[in-house]
């Protein structure tokens, strides 16, 4: 039985472990729990500080009400962001990122260099 090779690629970023981790692939993993189209906007914008929603909702052009919460219930699952609720009226919410978020430090500064150098048009 031969198989092709980018077969054997996709069995072994998709192979159940028993580890913690879904997939025996650290890179699939990491993906996997960064992988919205926001994800790094919120991450950026929150490493400046913590935000309150509207102030979010604000920084990024583009994103829908919807779209937003759902990426922030999404960080918060996987333990990237942290949410605290202020009983007031109005509510009063903030997001901060975790230590876990802060450590996407280094990695979202070499996805924007990398941005800035390749895939933005030089002009």
């Amino acid at each position: 039985m031969t198989y092709r090779f980018s077969t054997i690629i996709q069995n072994l970023l998709f192979m159940p472990t028993k580890q913690p981790h879904k997939y025996a692939c650290p890179i699939r993993s990491t993906m996997e729990i960064i992988e919205g189209k926001w994800t790094y906007s919120i991450v950026f914008l929150l490493m400046k500080g913590t935000m309150r929603y509207k102030e979010l909702e604000r920084s990024i052009d583009g994103i829908s009400t919807r779209m937003l919460v759902k990426e922030l219930k999404s960080l918060e699952k996987n333990g990237i962001v942290e949410r605290t609720a202020y009983p007031t009226v109005p509510p009063t919410v903030e997001y901060a990122l975790t230590e876990k978020g802060k450590a996407l430090h280094s990695v979202s500064i070499a996805l924007r260099d990398w941005g800035r150098e390749y895939a933005l048009e030089k002009e």
